[in-house]
């Protein structure tokens, strides 16, 4: 089932990355100012799917498209 709402706490997410839970909060910050997410409590939801692409860097397209061949999605 796909969805734009991801259940993630900051900690969470900063322990994945391996960075400090500010720098998180940051970026969290941000993506929302610039009207790409919405992120309240542990709950992000994803406003805009392909603004948000645009932002990450260009390694988004070559890991999405190894995730589409490795899990057929």
């Amino acid at each position: 089932m796909k969805t734009d709402e991801i259940p993630l706490t900051q900690e969470f997410l900063a322990q994945m990355l391996g960075v400090r839970r500010a720098s998180i909060g940051d970026a969290a910050n941000r993506l929302q100012r610039d009207g790409l997410i919405n992120y309240v409590r542990g709950q992000l939801t994803i406003i805009d799917r392909p603004g948000l692409e645009a932002t990450a860097c260009e390694c988004y397209g070559v890991v999405k498209a190894e995730f589409v061949q490795l899990i057929g999605i």
